[in-house]
Parts: C-alpha cells; sequence; structure tokens
C-alpha cells in the first residue's frame, strides 16, 4: 500500500472511533482515541515529530484556552448561577420561562462557549425544576439546542467556529453581522416545537406552584474584575484586533491576582479538549502532507459548483458521522478550493452546529446536559431528545440555508 491509502485508513479509524467515543474493550474516550490515532501514524512515519509544530493551529488553541480561563474565573464569581437566579425570578408561567431561557441561554453561548453554559447551568435548572416538580426534559432540551444555535452567532460560540475564524481571517464583527441574525431567527423555532410538543407541560394555565426563593452566594470583587475584563475584551474583538490575542491578554488580567490560588483556575480548564484538538490538527495535517485530500477532492470535482444547500448537507452528514469539529478539520480544504470561500465558510459554520442538534450524540453540549441529568437521576433518553431535535434541526437548517443563499451566497 502507498502513503496515501495508509494514512487514509489510519485517519477513518481514528474518526470513527471518536464519533462512537469508545473502543471495544478498552477504556478510551474521544481524547485518548485521537491521540493514539497520532500514535499510529507516528508509528507507521506517517508523520514525523518535526512535523507536528506545523499543523497545530495555536491561534485556536490559544484562543481555546483563554475562554477556558475567562470562564473558570466567571464560575468562582457565582456569575452563571447569579444569571439563573435572575432568569428563575422573572416569571412562573411556564411558556415565558422556557422562552427567557432560551434567549439567556442563546446569548451567553454566543458570548462564551457553548459547552461551558450547559455544564454551569444543567445542575442548577433540574435543582429548581425537581424542587417544584415539573417535567425537567423539555427544559433540557431547550438548553442543549439553544446552547448550540446561539453559538452560530460569534467566533467564540463554539470550537468548530474558532477554528474557522482562524483559517478564514473573518472578523469577530463580521461574522456577528452575518450570522446572529439566523441565531436569533433560530432559536425561536425551539421555543415554538417544544411548546407543541410538550403540550401538557406548556399548558397557558399552567404556573410553577413555588416562586423560586434560592439565594446564591457570589464573590463580588472577582465578579466585577471579571465583566469589565469581558467587557473590554468583546469592546477588543469589534474593533478588529485579533480575537486570540485579545482573549489571551483578557485571560492573563483575570491570572493577576492576590486572592484566588492558579490552581483553582488550573482546575477549571478542560486539558483534555486541547489535547484532542491537537491531535485533531496533526490528523488533518497527514491528510494534507500526503495529499489525501486533494486526491479526495480532485475524485469529488464538487469545488466549483457547491452550493449552500449542497455544502450544508454535506456538512450535517459528515457531522453526525464523525461530529462537528472533524467535520470542519476535513471539509477546510474544500472550502478553501471554492471561488467565494467566505461565503462556504458561514455556510460551514452555520451547518456544522446546526447538525450538532439532530441526535442527542450529535454535540458535545448535548452529551454533557444529558450525563448531567443521568447523574441526578433524569434520564434523557435518545430517542426523546431526537423527537424533538430531529424537527429543530430540520426547521433550523431550512432557515440557515436560506438566508445564506438570499444575503451571503453571492
Amino acid at each position: 500500500m502507498n502513503d496515501q491509502t495508509i494514512t487514509l485508513i489510519i485517519v477513518l479509524v481514528t474518526y470513527v472511533g471518536v464519533a462512537l467515543g469508545f473502543l471495544p474493550r478498552l477504556r478510551a474516550d474521544r481524547t485518548t482515541i485521537a491521540l493514539i490515532g497520532v500514535g499510529v501514524l507516528l508509528l507507521f512515519k506517517q508523520v514525523t515529530l518535526s512535523d507536528i509544530p506545523g499543523f497545530l493551529d495555536i491561534d485556536t488553541l490559544v484562543l481555546l484556552f483563554s475562554m477556558m480561563v475567562i470562564n473558570a474565573n466567571l464560575r468562582l464569581a457565582g456569575f452563571f448561577k447569579l444569571t439563573g437566579v435572575y432568569l428563575l425570578r422573572l416569571t412562573r408561567k411556564p411558556r415565558i420561562f422556557l422562552l427567557i431561557e432560551v434567549v439567556v441561554v442563546g446569548v451567553l453561548s454566543a458570548l462564551f462557549l457553548n459547552d461551558t453554559i450547559c455544564i454551569m447551568f444543567t445542575p442548577f435548572l433540574l435543582a429548581l425544576l425537581m424542587a417544584i416538580d415539573r417535567n425537567p426534559i423539555p427544559y433540557l432540551i431547550a438548553l442543549a439546542t439553544a446552547a448550540n444555535i446561539g453559538s452560530i452567532a460569534t467566533l467564540t460560540g463554539n470550537p468548530q467556529n474558532m477554528i474557522i475564524g482562524s483559517i478564514s481571517g473573518i472578523t469577530y464583527t463580521n461574522f456577528l453581522l452575518t450570522l446572529a441574525p439566523i441565531a436569533f431567527i433560530c432559536l425561536g423555532t425551539i421555543w415554538i416545537v417544544l411548546v407543541l410538543m410538550y403540550r401538557r407541560e406548556f399548558d397557558r394555565t399552567n404556573f410553577f406552584t413555588i416562586p423560586p426563593t434560592e439565594e446564591v452566594r457570589y464573590y463580588k470583587p472577582l465578579l466585577l474584575k471579571s465583566l469589565i475584563t469581558v467587557a473590554a475584551m468583546l469592546i477588543a474583538f469589534l474593533a478588529g484586533v485579533p480575537v486570540a490575542l485579545a482573549a489571551f491578554l483578557a485571560a492573563c488580567v483575570l491570572m493577576i491576582t492576590r486572592r484566588i490560588k492558579p490552581e483553582k483556575i488550573f482546575d477549571g480548564i478542560d486539558w483534555g479538549i486541547l489535547a484532542f484538538f491537537s491531535a485533531l490538527f496533526i490528523i488533518t495535517g497527514a491528510l494534507d502532507k500526503n495529499n489525501v485530500t486533494t486526491m479526495l477532492l480532485n475524485n469529488l470535482n464538487v469545488s466549483g459548483h457547491t452550493t449552500a444547500l449542497n455544502l450544508s448537507l454535506i456538512t450535517v452528514a459528515l457531522s453526525n458521522l464523525v461530529s462537528n469539529v472533524p467535520a470542519v478539520m476535513l471539509l477546510k480544504p474544500l472550502v478553501s478550493a471554492m471561488p467565494n470561500a467566505t461565503a462556504g465558510w458561514y455556510t460551514l459554520a452555520a451547518a456544522s452546529t446546526l447538525a450538532g442538534n439532530l441526535t442527542l450524540l450529535g454535540s458535545v453540549a448535548n452529551l454533557i446536559v444529558a450525563e448531567s441529568a443521568k447523574r441526578r437521576k433524569v434520564v434523557l433518553s435518545f430517542w426523546e431528545y431526537t423527537k424533538s431535535g430531529l424537527i429543530i434541526t430540520l426547521l433550523t437548517l431550512v432557515i440557515s440555508t436560506a438566508w445564506i443563499t438570499l444575503f451571503i451566497w453571492k
């Protein structure tokens, strides 16, 4: 076998393992599977150690690390729980509560990483809903789907957008102005679908029986410092400062402290995610190095007549086969070769994120919500999620594709 065939086989097996999330009879998660794939590539000399620095996208890794530091400070300050308390105090009507939940989660996911929002909100949301004897399932589905959809709006909303921003050179402001309208419209579909799917829970005469009274402790000095730093970072984004640089400087400001022990901040960083992304960069770098990507593109011969519709469909299919982040990396050469690459990047960002809502396994945010609920003896099953997720995905993809075709794809 030649190098192209060997590389393709190793990468395909690795991506199948990443998509499944396990290896038979081994204790392995997605990160270890990706790292094992890199090891096999090195073993068969498809890449060398000296190749690796050139494969890593430092901007994306720095941005991801920086956002984790910022989120860790906000968590320690009590920002997310405080936001949740105010959310609960706004209404006792389930329909209005669901609407506010979708909007708040969507906005926060656009500003911060969607996975973080799910980690912070799931336990708090469950505690309240179970205390007042409500069905938590539609609210959990709303949390996961709104976190995914809201994250479409910005380059910092989810990992795949970070990668796209680093590769494409699209500015934070242009990305926001282009995709925020899609995210805003699509958030409304969550409310409509869930109200119709769970009529009993959202009956007009239904009310929460117990008004929320929980008080949340927060650390005011750190909260103020974090919010001021985040505001300055967002201003820097809008002013055109490179996103990775602005986020890293904000993270550095927050690490200058006399009160917070550094280990508390570093405990909030998901080092496994950083290792996972590094491994994926190396794997896709191996495809490029051995001309596998070029071979596949030449055989497909689609870059010259790609449309918003067929690129969205390809992205959705691939995202649900290997997960959305690997899908973005695999489709990077296809989009880069397009005559209108900028429109392709926007399409890829929207479709890869919306694809995550199709099934419970479609995105990390979904799995975080389901696993967190399971630990609290609430089962969000695959089929229960998919009944709503499938409809939400189809509707939002139609909206996204139509919007991009009419206003972006020229």
